[in-house]
């Protein structure tokens, strides 16, 4: 714990009353203000016109880089993990059993007072079948520190998604941030509908559960971007205005591949508060030649471009690049280097480890004050939290639709009425 930081009368009144029970209860000394998602979400509606980062945790570089700039930038942020990244099969180091303990403590060691939530990302149900064993899962990860989840049914089909959503539900505590997820990413087979994300935001309100944020196939792709068609901020718009009357928020997938501007206008023209970004804060950390907003560049025979006196060691980058070969990966397939060199990167000497952080604080620190607008965020977030004097700020909804209209027969009833497609399993990590 850094003993060298002056905390205030506020701060630390925030992180008594702020902190949820499982947080105190593994980190009981601790003066990392971790809370709720519900407070994040909250606190970018108050300011308005602005997101957060979610950084996706693939490393404890990029936890560390994403934490100092977020201080640096005095924003509220969120540190995730998905599923596919951190669950039970595993391609990194840091998973969603240890990400809350792993920010706690770069928390206490770099001094960081904003607040911080820690999301379980992309938590995947891709069939019926998986959801009893994601029952007992879910609440290892709370028990782990997790304070938001997302649950991800989207790859079945709606009425699938809606009763997984409904069946789930009670093993998520009412304090934690919930993200819901609507039409899977499936580039050019058909984008996320008004009608799509009217069902599932009216079933789950008719079951008295309030999602804080819902994410959209509104045109993007995870990974590496291989054109600039990006997100489609109009469609975007057009949804969110329709779910306006259920005080819901939306998470921005995908963002490492589209430019500056149109997160602005993202973060401007939407009810988006906030916005994952993985891809690009790994590429960064390893000091790979990247645009002004973090899609990697390729030279003229589709590689990566390391830079000099950047990211990792250029023998450890060397080792890396075989071990790549060795087993085939190519492009987004990378980020399964994170595992098997974890690390070794931590065994690299003290310069290379900072510069591989600050890469990760500079890229996100521009995010934040420049693009996504969430500078001086968490002193709203305080204010709350003094305000409430609770870890649970409530739920921005209220139950508005008729649990007799949303029977598990009535659903099924209006899902076949629905003209929806599916497309194939993707990549839904970022």
């Amino acid at each position: 714990m850094n003993s060298s930081i002056q905390y205030s009368e506020d701060f630390l009144s925030a992180l008594d009353y702020g902190r949820p029970p499982n947080v105190k209860k593994i980190f009981p000394n601790s003066k990392a203000l971790i809370v709720s998602g519900k407070y994040v979400d909250q606190a970018m509606l108050r300011k308005g016109s602005c997101m957060t980062i979610a950084a996706n945790g693939r490393s404890s570089f990029v936890i560390r880089g994403a934490l100092a700039a977020a201080q640096k930038a005095n924003a509220a942020i969120i540190i995730e993990i998905a599923r596919s990244e951190g669950g039970t099969q595993a391609y990194c180091a840091v998973n969603l059993w240890n990400i809350a303990r792993i920010t706690d403590a770069a928390m206490n060691e770099l001094g960081i007072t904003v607040p911080v939530a820690i999301h379980a990302d992309h938590f995947g149900i891709k069939t019926p079948a998986d959801i009893e064993p994601a029952k007992p899962e879910i609440q290892s990860l709370f028990d782990a520190g997790i304070t938001s989840i997302a649950i991800d049914a989207s790859h079945m089909p709606d009425d699938q998604n809606l009763l997984a959503n409904i069946e789930l539900s009670p093993y998520i505590p009412d304090w934690a941030g919930l993200e819901t997820e609507v039409g899977e990413i499936k580039g050019k087979l058909g984008l996320s509908t008004t009608e799509e994300a009217l069902f599932l935001i009216q079933g789950l309100n008719a079951h008295n559960i309030f999602p804080d944020w819902i994410a959209l196939n509104n045109g993007t792709t995870h990974g590496i971007e291989q054109n600039d068609a990006g997100i489609n901020v109009d469609l975007t718009a057009q949804i969110h205005e329709a779910l306006s009357k259920y005080q819901i928020s939306g998470a921005q997938h995908g963002t490492s591949g589209n430019n500056s501007d149109r997160l602005r206008e993202i973060a401007s023209k939407t009810r988006t508060t906030k916005a994952n970004v993985a891809t690009a804060l790994q590429m960064i950390s390893w000091g790979l030649k990247v645009n002004d907003y973090g899609n990697a560049i390729l030279d003229e025979n589709s590689q990566f471009i390391k830079q000099e006196e950047m990211g990792v060691s250029p023998e450890m980058w060397t080792r890396m690049l075989d071990h790549a070969k060795t087993k085939g990966l190519k492009g987004g397939d990378f980020k399964k280097l994170n595992l098997p060199f974890e690390s070794g990167l931590l065994a690299q000497s003290a310069e290379i480890r900072e510069r591989m952080a600050k890469g990760v604080e500079d890229f996100v620190y521009t995010l934040l004050k420049d693009v996504f607008n969430a500078g001086d965020t968490a002193p709203i977030v305080i204010e709350e939290i003094l305000k409430t004097q609770s870890h649970n700020p409530g739920s921005k909804a209220k139950k508005i639709e008729s649990d007799q209209e949303w029977t598990r027969e009535k659903i099924l009833e209006k899902a076949a009425k629905m003209d929806s497609d599916k497309g194939p399993e993707g990549d839904f990590d970022d």
